[in-house]
């Protein structure tokens, strides 16, 4: 039977008239709790001199916590369809193909849309859908949603109509056509066969209208070359699967050379089977991605490399040819001979600014009659022509053009007499720009239109000769935007849409395939061959005139970064906050150079009390133009005599404030050639440089990056001997490591367990899993402070490390020599020597993630059991019960856990994609946004597994072989990351845990991780 007494909490409710039992029944709190006091504003917080211990005890015991945590979330009101449409079914993903290409980058991907939003980018894997997307292509989705894009038509900075737009333009090309004077459309490579069509018919509704192809990084002098021998204005394709041997003059086609895109034809030769991969070796000024892959690495200034490509030119086809004294003669012989050798498994690449240069690289690889280089299925996606540009900038100036329209282009930040186009421009009657951005362009002509971004256009491409890709919307367009073909319809007096004359264009080019089926598929591949017979080009007048090159006492190289490529995407955090691969650094562009020639300027780079680096200062000079204040890193590898500099940065205009950093290297892109002799001078103060790495080698520590030669892989029968397991002592016997534990395992055969492979022979450190990471896991941008102060928060990085030997194999060999603390063996100095780099060191990229270990260190320090282990092999994070004591971060041996030092969204200190409504439109509602206070690391994209099996489960189905995938291997155009489950035992990672040359990282801690990777073989 229940108590029916009453209990009194103070002798107050006694009294019926209390003024306080009055207030207790609407608030726990009498008085309002001064939490401001010290959980006030960011300047109060950093001054305060509240310990640890006294901050957990306010949050532990305090009533203010208590309010706190009573405190109800923010109330967001959500407006339901009225109609849904039955495409979209909430919670669920839809997938649209499509095809991305800006004038730089370009790619055949899915794009990944939730309740109409376009949040991811993923790889096209249809037959015929040969171009990944890399780093850029995977942050564009990101690029969309920037706030800062002109969203409204300006006619002389004021906001206007389309409707005055076209009757202004109208205007303009009846004056012109009345006057007879010149009209210019400028744009970008179209690569477009119906927008080439519009364009014909613009320049047949005005005969003096002529189209002028401009690309920002030039490949004019290539396609010279290719259309003096072949008659064709396109570049040749490579397929790097078909060579044995691979040689590179100054061509980082593991880059950005020639459009990029050959990263995976590389890696297919690059892992060892049947005891056979591809050679390659790279001669090359700037440490590269393909410098950093090679077999072996020559640096040379572009002087020399021009040297050394006559010859090997002069040995390939017997001519005779005078060549000056090699300093590397030997060694160019020994190349040249090798490549005779491989015959048509052999072939020659080169990036040199130079018309004669390409004529010698084809002249090379048909002499060779090289299968890797096909003449007949050319690139279409660079079509720029310095003359052509030239000739626009000498008649805008001599006030010759009336009408300029231009589309996609932004010379006055990009060509090197920016400044004297912009001039020209002021003589234009009109002048138009049909640009994303209110950019350094667009800021000064006469009409700003605004462009819609490729997620909401139509267009179609032709990247490969007979290869056609669709681009479709995938959503409605944001702005009041327009895009050029749809201008050029209404300008050319036409009431069709673009999309009705793309559809009757490709009326000609479909066979076989409905048009439905050609949106669906985002692409299609012609049956019609093609073919292009070599003409005669005076290739020996070419190498002559090449052999008479001449060094100069220092030579500027400028090169596009992979982060931000031509800068296109200059106001993409996600592009601005990615690490560099090979200097590590972010939110920068910077001279590189070497560590001699650092020396005699009096250069420093220098780890501070922080942990931060810093570097000096320098002016360059190149002709009459000046760059100040221009930072400088120490690059190992860097040529002598050389420096390198980035294009995309230095913008200024439509960017916000903490985007608009580093120099604008275009500004030295004199007469469109990459290299430029160049002054420096040492400048007064430091630069405060973000770089997520500061260790630099592996300082011998093998058990980390393991490798081995081809020639040893191929001999030695026994694994462990050039794979071999960590040993620990157990009853002061050696014992394998992997055969003895602290820990009981239990039977992981029972459903799904999940495996990450990753080799480190194919993998190119281009981080394109990294971006992929940060879409699909809401991963935030912290800035360029935070950075500094190691609180990045990328859930997967890309270690790059360099011998300190000439090889890592030396470093472990010196290691190994070192006898007692002090004296020439000593381990004290010995190990303190190891932390430089060589002069030209080998480099080896490794990925590293939470490696989701079996028995994680982490789990079992946990206080509050945020951090537990599903039977599936991942190790998961509880953010609601995390309380940041950053134990398990302490714990870890592989230091992959972030801690969320702030609350990044919605917070003006943070003022990137997530502060503002229309960024946070591309974040993916599968993952949750966290809170400060928390560990953050991969999850193994657990919702996309979980997605796989219910997806199985509701279709009735096992999940098939390979079904499995993460944003990281799903984005790995290389395959060098694998996932699946390994115990389907037909999967490919179930395969690959049995290969000889699997190991996991630091495996003799004996924590079972479930990543593991595969020892590197170099082809040395």
């Amino acid at each position: 039977m229940s108590s029916n007494k009453k209990y009194w909490k103070s002798v107050e409710e006694l009294s019926d008239n209390s003024s306080i039992v009055e207030t207790l029944r609407d608030n726990e709190f009498v008085e309002p709790i001064p939490t401001d006091e010290f959980l006030g504003d960011k300047d109060s917080l950093s001054n305060s001199s509240t310990s640890r211990r006294d901050f957990l005890k306010y949050v532990g015991f305090s009533t203010a916590a208590a309010s706190l945590a009573a405190c109800e979330g923010p109330v967001i009101k959500s407006i339901p369809y009225v109609v849904q449409p039955e495409q979209i079914i909430p919670g669920i993903a839809d997938y649209y193909a499509t095809t991305m290409f800006d004038g730089f980058d370009f790619a055949n991907i899915l794009v990944k849309t939730r309740e109409g939003r376009p949040i991811k980018i993923e790889n096209n894997t249809i037959e015929g859908a040969s171009f990944s997307a890399n780093a850029r292509v995977h942050a564009s989705v990101l690029s969309m949603y920037d706030n800062m894009r002109l969203k409204q038509p300006k006619l002389n900075k004021k906001d206007t109509s389309w409707s005055e737009v076209d009757a202004k333009v109208k205007a303009s090309l009846a004056d012109a056509k009345a006057t007879g004077a010149q009209v210019v459309l400028l744009t970008g490579t179209l690569a477009s066969p119906s927008t080439d069509k519009l364009v014909a018919e613009f320049i047949a509704n005005n005969p003096t209208a002529k189209h002028v192809i401009y690309d920002a990084v030039s490949s004019s002098e290539a396609l010279d070359a290719f259309e003096a021998v072949y008659g064709e204005r396109a570049l040749a394709e490579y397929d790097f699967s078909k060579a044995s041997t691979i040689v590179s003059v100054g061509a980082d086609f593991l880059g950005d050379w020639q459009g990029g895109g050959f990263d995976k034809g590389y890696a297919q030769g690059r892992v060892p089977k049947q005891g056979k991969m591809s050679k390659h070796i790279q001669l090359e000024a700037n440490m590269t991605l393909s410098g950093a892959a090679a077999d072996k690495r020559i640096p040379m200034s572009t002087a020399e490399q021009k040297l050394a490509l006559v010859k090997i030119f002069s040995i390939v086809t017997g001519t005779s040819v005078n060549v000056g004294k090699l300093a590397n003669e030997a060694e160019i012989t020994k190349i040249a001979e090798q490549l005779n050798q491989s015959g048509s498994k052999g072939v020659l690449v080169s990036g040199i600014d130079d018309k004669n240069a390409q004529l010698l690289v084809l002249a090379i690889n048909a002499k060779l009659s090289s299968e890797a280089f096909n003449p007949n299925q050319t690139r279409q996606i660079r079509k720029g022509s310095n003359q052509a540009v030239a000739q626009l900038v000498a008649d805008l100036n001599g006030g010759k053009v009336h009408t300029l329209i231009m589309s996609g282009v932004n010379p006055v930040y990009t060509l090197a007499d920016g400044k004297t186009f912009a001039d020209g421009l002021k003589k234009a009657k009109l002048s138009v720009a049909i640009s994303l951005k209110e950019d350094e362009t667009a800021s000064l002509t006469t009409i700003a239109a605004p462009a819609p971004h490729y997620l909401e256009s139509w267009g179609d491409v032709e990247i490969i000769k007979g290869t056609f890709g669709l681009t479709q919307p995938t959503i409605r367009p944001l702005f009041n935007s327009r895009q050029l073909q749809d201008n050029l319809l209404v300008w050319n007096g036409s009431d069709k849409t673009y999309y009705d004359f793309l559809k009757e264009s490709w009326a000609g080019i479909l066979v076989g395939k409905t048009w439905s089926q050609a949106v669906h598929d985002g692409i299609f591949v012609s049956a019609t061959a093609s073919s292009n017979s070599a003409g005669g080009a005076d290739f020996s007048t070419a190498a002559s005139a090449l052999a008479q090159a001449k060094s100069s006492p220092f030579e500027l190289n400028l090169y596009t970064k992979t982060g931000m490529g031509d800068g296109q995407q200059a106001n993409n955090p996600w592009l601005q906050e990615f690490p560099d691969p090979i200097t590590r650094v972010s939110w920068d562009n910077y001279l590189t150079v070497s560590k001699a020639d650092a020396e005699k300027l009096g250069i420093e780079n220098e780890i501070v009390a922080n942990g931060a680096l810093n570097g000096s200062y320098v002016t360059i000079t190149v002709g009459n133009t000046k760059l100040e204040k221009v930072p400088v890193i120490i690059q190992p590898g860097q040529a002598k005599g050389t420096v390198g500099l980035a294009f995309g940065y230095g913008k200024k205009e439509a960017l916000k404030e903490a985007m608009q950093v580093g120099v604008n290297a275009y500004s030295l892109y004199k007469g469109f050639i990459a290299t430029q002799p160049v002054t420096i001078a040492l400048e007064s103060g430091a630069h405060e440089f973000a770089s997520v790495q500061s260790q630099k080698t592996l300082m011998g520590r093998g058990d980390i990056v393991k490798e081995t030669t081809l020639t040893i892989f191929n001999t030695e029968k026994d694994a462990k001997k050039w794979n071999p397991p960590p040993m620990v002592s157990m009853d002061h016997k050696p014992i394998e490591a992997t055969k003895v534990d602290l820990w009981d395992s239990f039977d992981r055969s029972v459903g799904h367990h999940f495996n990450l492979s990753i080799d480190l022979n194919s993998c190119t450190g281009c981080g394109a899993c990294v971006i992929a990471c940060h879409a699909e896991n809401n991963v935030p941008v912290v800035g360029k402070s935070e950075v500094r102060r190691s609180r990045d928060m990328h859930w997967l990085r890309i270690d790059r490390y360099y011998s300190s030997e000439e090889t890592f194999a030396g470093d472990v060999k010196r290691k190994d020599e070192f006898d007692g603390l002090f004296g020439e063996k000593g381990s004290l100095g010995g190990f303190g020597e190891m932390e430089s780099p060589a002069e030209n060191p080998q480099v080896v990229f490794q990925p590293v993630m939470c490696q989701h270990c079996n028995h994680a260190p982490c789990e079992t320090v946990c206080p509050v059991a945020a951090t537990s282990h599903s039977r599936q092999g991942q190790n998961h994070m509880a953010y609601n019960r995390c309380v940041g004591t950053r134990y398990c971060a302490n714990n870890c041996p592989y230091k992959v856990r972030r801690f969320n030092w702030f609350l990044y969204n919605k917070n003006n200190e943070f003022d990137f994609h997530m502060n503002d409504d229309l960024g946070r439109m591309v974040l993916n509602p599968d993952v949750n946004v966290r809170s400060r206070g928390v560990m953050e690391k991969c999850s193994m994209c657990i919702q996309m597994t979980q997605a796989t099996i219910l997806k199985a489960k509701k279709e009735g189905r096992p999940v098939s072989k390979d079904e499995f995938q993460t944003a990281c291997s799903s984005a790995c155009s290389t395959g060098s990351m694998m996932f699946g489950d390994v115990n389907d035992k037909e999967s490919e990672v179930a395969k690959l845990v049995e290969d000889d040359r699997m190991y996991h990282l630091l495996e003799h801690v004996g924590t079972k991780p479930n990543v593991f990777y595969h020892v590197k073989v170099r082809n040395t």
